[in-house]
């Protein structure tokens, strides 16, 4: 293995906190942080950074602290390992150690320019688009807003003592990979806003953004064998390091409250609209992704790259992109459907990632319609055949009986996850195939009536389940 190591060249003493990152794990390191980190190598910027966590990882953070906020990114392909040391983060903040206080003061204070976030989608407290108001977070922090204990509670009280002290506005950015992700924090926090005071809520709205952004970055979990590789090659432990893929992608939305940072000048793209890119990412990477995560995991398959190495998927993969995928969507100007497609395949095969078929496979109740079901729909209304999804739709209801083709056990991690082994208990038959249709929030209402949507996906249940899944995807090539 070679490695080359990139120090900051920069003078962190300089360094002012200029934006506050809330959620600081493993993705926020390999992808915000390197973005920021590679702006200050490119400019005499000041923008430092904080960053928090509001549950666990506070032993994290403080191991950040006693290393100077230096930890290291390597980006990993096949037997390279390629590292950078991040110096940009200047302060940690975790309200345990800390107190919320101490969160909240940092929103508050003048220099603050920007938030970011990497929260998941739950950490917006939002149930079918708007502000969850049974949630136990947020009907605490209503009833108590100045020690609050949700993100959305935090954010609204610190833009509160802003206003109080008569300071502009915020950007908050979403970085979570969610569509809309900007316009889903803005709901969450004009709602809560809203409920404590509308005065507050109408200057939330009036002086700050919350811009859109796609994010990509393959960046898989750390393991033992991780962290030995990084302390073989920097020569020292470094129990804040992250491994991840080369590739790095953020399309945001220009749409600041104020100063913006140059992250265009580490790579990043400022455009009006963001949707199309997110689902370009969502149907082309994502759900090709769960399309090999369910179906190669039954197959046997440990990882993505071991999905590449086997000619019939990585072929099934380029033909789901191009041939199902891409054409239900809108590509922007200028943008090369079929080079993004072969990028993917790339990325897909670079076995440094060790990225495990069944860490993807987590949580397909909430991914399968945004990945595969929303381009479905569009093949339904207009007459095309979608082979390929059909498959994926049925790999992953074969996955959730919990056992590969040849018997392993297959960990089934999903919010439906008791009843869905409620009824992978049952008959493996049509019944299973429907009710699993019939599963609140997947389907909608619209697919299971659909007679050509039932007979596609009960076929490739059936096929399957009796060809096996490397003869079901060779007929479809």
């Amino acid at each position: 293995m070679t490695a080359n190591i990139s120090r900051p060249p920069y003078d962190r003493t300089t360094l002012k906190v200029r934006l506050f990152h809330i959620g600081f794990g493993a993705f926020a390191k390999a992808h915000t942080s390197v973005f920021h980190d590679e702006m200050l190598r490119q400019t005499d910027s000041d923008w430092g950074m904080a960053v928090a966590r509001l549950n666990s990882g506070e032993s994290g953070l403080t191991a950040l602290d006693e290393a100077d906020h230096l930890f290291a990114v390597g980006e990993m392909s096949d037997g390279d390992l390629d590292l950078r040391q991040v110096g940009a983060v200047i302060k940690t903040l975790h309200p345990n150690r800390d107190g919320i206080e101490a969160l909240i003061a940092q929103i508050a204070d003048p220099d603050l320019q920007v938030i970011t976030l990497t929260i998941t989608e739950k950490g917006y407290c939002l149930a079918r688009e708007v502000l969850d108001l049974e949630n136990p977070g947020i009907a605490a922090d209503l009833e108590n807003p100045s020690a609050p204990k949700s993100a959305i509670g935090l954010l609204v009280e610190g833009l509160y003592r802003r206003k109080e002290a008569g300071l502009p506005g915020l950007t908050v950015l979403s970085c979570d990979n969610l569509p809309s992700n900007g316009k889903l924090c803005r709901t969450a926090v004009l709602e809560f806003a809203g409920h404590r005071d509308p005065d507050l809520k109408t200057w939330i709205a009036d002086t700050c953004r919350f811009p859109c952004s796609m994010v990509d970055r393959i960046t898989p979990a750390m393991t033992e064998d991780s962290f030995k590789k990084l302390e073989v090659t920097l020569g020292a432990p470094d129990p804040n390091g992250i491994l991840c893929e080369p590739f790095r992608q953020w399309v945001i939305e220009d749409n600041f409250a104020g100063a913006k940072p140059h992250w265009d000048l580490a790579g990043a793209s400022f455009v009006d609209d963001v949707e199309p890119f997110e689902d370009i990412k969502l149907r082309m990477l994502n759900g090709s992704h769960s399309f090999l995560a369910y179906l190669g995991a039954l197959a046997g398959k440990e990882t993505i790259a071991d999905c590449m190495a086997d000619p019939v998927f990585k072929s099934a993969a380029h033909k789901l992109m191009m041939s199902e995928q891409a054409p239900s969507l809108t590509i922007p100007a200028g943008f090369d459907i079929e080079d993004y497609a072969g990028m993917l395949i790339d990325r897909y095969s670079n076995r440094a990632l060790h990225h495990k078929t069944t860490q993807i496979a987590a949580d397909g109740s909430q991914k399968l319609p945004q990945r595969i079901l929303a381009p479905v729909r569009s093949h339904l209304d207009a007459g095309k055949p979608w082979p390929l999804a059909a498959l994926a739709i049925a790999g992953w209801m074969h996955y959730c009986r919990g056992v590969s083709e040849a018997g392993t056990k297959l960990p089934v991690n999903d919010p439906h996850a008791d009843r869905i082994a409620e009824l992978a208990s049952g008959s493996d038959d049509d019944g299973y195939v429907l009710n699993m249709m019939l599963l609140a929030g997947i389907f909608g209402s619209d697919l299971p009536a659909n007679p050509s949507f039932v007979g596609l996906v009960t076929g490739a249940y059936e096929t399957l389940k009796t060809d096996g899944v490397n003869k079901a995807l060779a007929a479809c090539l």
